[in-house]
């Protein structure tokens, strides 16, 4: 979707998604060494990010990771490591002219003439492992990881099983090196160890390695220092971290000098006097690539002269003298043979393009997502079609060209009802995703829907975890919530399995019993309507009372209309009953156009009132009532933003709708009072420009403690 013309909320609730599946992808390639999606996706997910940042500034959130380098390291019994000097990493190119801006860019910065020259070294992005390695007196004292680029893992006993990696530095002076220095590289394991790796694993039936990258990192972050030892590691150094000295005054030079301590380099760093230079380096290197004897995803250019580097700085989390110019995915031709459908955890329909086997990049490939049934409109394709795919990454690659799309061929109809429990399947307005409507009668939801229903933010059941419900679902005992409330009747049954005792199940059956009466807005949650979060819940519960006014009156405001004339362009084409039911709806704070659809559209699918009357008959929510207190805060709208010592963000928010306050989650208008622990971020600068009260914690214990 184009920036302009997205709301605020669109933009918030964009930037909100982007960072969750940003530092998921960071957690899984940097700590977890499991990356899911290719990173020509990961690099877009970014770029996209950096685009919404730039447009909505005040929106950029705490936790953005555009401030983020690498991830924190994992719980794991390797100790951690205080980087002296930050391990950062690098901002991407993709086109020759972002290459050529980079360049303009540190002449504007430095403000040089327009035809100064700036010398650059380029040379091969290796996909590696970061390593520091602390030299002092010569002598290898410490090895870590990158980590977050603040903090990493100790791999030194690791790394004195990769012979790359000298434990004493070769000088050729009595002064040649320093008393400290930190030579920082990528640990990696070149194709041909790797390929030789996975065949012996495969023997010994153990572990398949996904890709040289994962395999390096798994193989260096080992408690066993002897299971590194049993591996093919290399190390390539590109740069340095903390030094007492640097006795060369370029790039070029100082890597050189490294290289004569006995510390391999690329052997592809050149020095390049500008920018038609570089980009013909970089077209070298990619001609080579294939044959290379490690993996490589880009090239890596640097301002030569150090002491433009130090004048030039850092911004975030990347230098302003270095620039990643990251490689085109490979491409291959194959032909589509038929599109399946497959429905995700939260109800998602993703089409998924079945192809006759190609080789792309080394790897076969059969399986490719076509993403959405925009993306298929697209494209244009059908089955038959011959397709061009490309490829970055060892992963499944992205359908980026149909080369037969004018043939004469009958066109793809997306499935408007769900293939796994034949529900109703729609997209709700200004969303691409096409979605089940079943919920919780939908097998590929159910398992997920279950998980949420038990949730410490919904009913909060304890003893029925993950293991528990995927055993019980498969076992045929839970398929909808009601089913939770007769497992009491499969006791027996449940103490014969393993791992299950009398008291265990007891205290099981106890804990399920305690929710007989639930909270009602915890419930209304925890059916994990879309659109309706807790928040949401308690403002609806608070009108409505009790659950089945609610039903009454979604149903009421929810009356068929012609897709082409929705109701909202078309007011007049409605009955009194219906305007007056959305206008209730309409008229709580919180609830707008968009969740009154979601009531809606979940119950008018017969499947879903089946489930809700189904617990309904096993359970019997109290009528919803908010006791409040006479406080400074009674009426108003408060947010809380950042990190709290004295309490959890759940328990505040119930403190505020204590005091007849609303707690939101984001800062508009409406705003009254933000509470900030630290790491506020954004909404703090908004705050600012709104004039919006701001206290801290303590100040909102006071409030909270002389309520009357």
């Amino acid at each position: 979707m184009s920036v302009e013309g997205m709301s605020e909320a669109d933009v918030a609730n964009e930037l909100m998604r982007l960072a969750r599946a940003i530092n998921r992808a960071n957690k899984l390639y940097h700590v977890e060494d499991a990356p899911e999606i290719p990173d020509a996706e990961y690099d877009a997910l970014v770029r996209r990010n950096a685009e919404l940042e730039a447009a909505f500034p005040h929106l950029v959130r705490a936790d953005s990771p555009t401030n983020a380098v690498g991830h924190e390291v994992s719980a794991s019994p390797l100790s951690k490591v205080t980087h002296e000097v930050r391990m950062m990493s690098l901002d991407n190119a993709f086109s020759d002219e972002e290459v050529a801006e980079f360049v303009a860019r540190v002449r504007r910065f430095l403000a040089l003439p327009d035809d100064a020259e700036v010398v650059m070294t380029a040379e091969d992005k290796i996909d590696g492992l970061s390593c520091s390695l602390r030299y002092e007196n010569g002598h290898l004292v410490r090895a870590a990881t990158r980590g977050d680029g603040q903090v990493g893992e100790d791999v030194t006993a690791n790394v004195a099983h990769i012979a790359d990696i000298p434990q004493d530095l070769k000088g050729d002076g009595l002064f040649d090196i320093p008393a400290v220095f930190e030579i920082r590289g990528e640990v990696y394991m070149a194709k041909a160890d790797f390929l030789a790796l996975n065949a012996a694993q495969a023997e010994k039936d153990e572990k398949i390695f996904a890709n040289p990258r994962n395999a390096a990192a798994g193989s260096l972050r080992q408690k066993d220092a002897s299971v590194t030892a049993s591996r093919p590691l290399r190390f390539l150094a590109h740069g340095w971290g903390a030094a007492s000295e640097v006795p060369e005054p370029t790039q070029f030079a100082m890597m050189k000098r490294i290289e004569r301590w006995g510390v391999p380099v690329s052997p592809l760093l050149v020095r390049c006097g500008g920018t038609t230079e570089m980009l013909a380096h970089y077209r070298a290197i990619q001609q080579v690539r294939a044959d290379l004897p490690y993996d490589i995803d880009g090239v890596v250019y640097k301002v030569d002269r150090l002491d433009w580097q130090q004048r030039l700085g850092f911004v975030a989390k990347a230098p302003r003298w270095g620039m990643a110019h990251k490689f085109p995915a490979e491409r291959a031709e194959t032909t589509l043979e038929a599109i399946d459908i497959q429905v995700g955890r939260t109800g998602k329909l993703t089409p998924v393009g079945r192809l006759k086997p190609v080789l792309v990049g080394g790897v076969t490939v059969t399986n490719v997502t076509l993403h959405n049934r925009d993306e298929i409109g697209r494209l244009g394709v059908r089955v038959g079609d011959r397709v061009v795919l490309q490829r970055a990454g060892d992963v499944i690659p992205q359908v980026v060209e149909n080369l037969t799309r004018d043939e004469p061929r009958e066109a793809y109809h997306f499935p408007d009802h769900c293939p796994e429990c034949g529900s109703e399947a729609v997209a709700e307005e200004g969303e691409v995703d096409v979605r089940c409507t079943g919920g919780l009668i939908c097998p590929a939801q159910r398992t997920e829907r279950l998980r949420h229903f038990v949730s410490r933010a919904a009913l909060d059941i304890e003893g029925l975890g993950e293991k528990t419900i995927a055993e019980f679902f498969a076992l045929g005992w839970l398929e909808s919530p009601a089913d939770i409330y007769r497992l009491r009747q499969r006791r027996d049954d449940i103490v014969g399995r393993e791992g299950w005792k009398d008291k265990s199940v007891d205290n099981l059956l106890i804990a399920i019993e305690a929710k007989r009466r639930p909270d009602a807005a915890r419930l209304l949650f925890g059916l994990g309507i879309r659109h309706v979060g807790a928040v949401t819940a308690r403002d609806l519960m608070k009108r409505f009372v009790t659950l089945p006014k609610l039903r009454e009156v979604v149903e009421r405001a929810h009356a068929p209309f012609a897709p082409a004339q929705p109701a909202a362009e078309a007011p007049d084409a409605l009955s009194p009953e219906v305007l007056e039911a959305r206008a209730e709806l309409l008229s709580i704070d919180g609830v707008g156009p968009v969740v009154v659809e979601a009531l809606g559209d979940f119950f008018h699918e017969p499947h879903n009132v089946a489930v809700w009357d189904d617990l309904l008959s096993e359970v019997s929510p109290p009528d919803y009532v908010v006791e409040t207190k006479d406080s400074a805060v009674a009426g108003k709208t408060v947010v809380f933003t950042g990190k709290f010592e004295t309490m959890s963000r759940d328990e505040a928010k119930a403190q505020a709708e204590a005091l007849g306050a609303r707690a939101a989650g984001s800062v508009s208008a409406k705003t009254d009072l933000i509470v900030a622990g630290p790491g506020a971020g954004s909404k703090l600068k908004k705050a600012a420009e709104l004039g919006i009260e701001v206290i801290d914690e303590a100040a909102w214990a006071d409030i909270v403690r002389n309520a009357g």
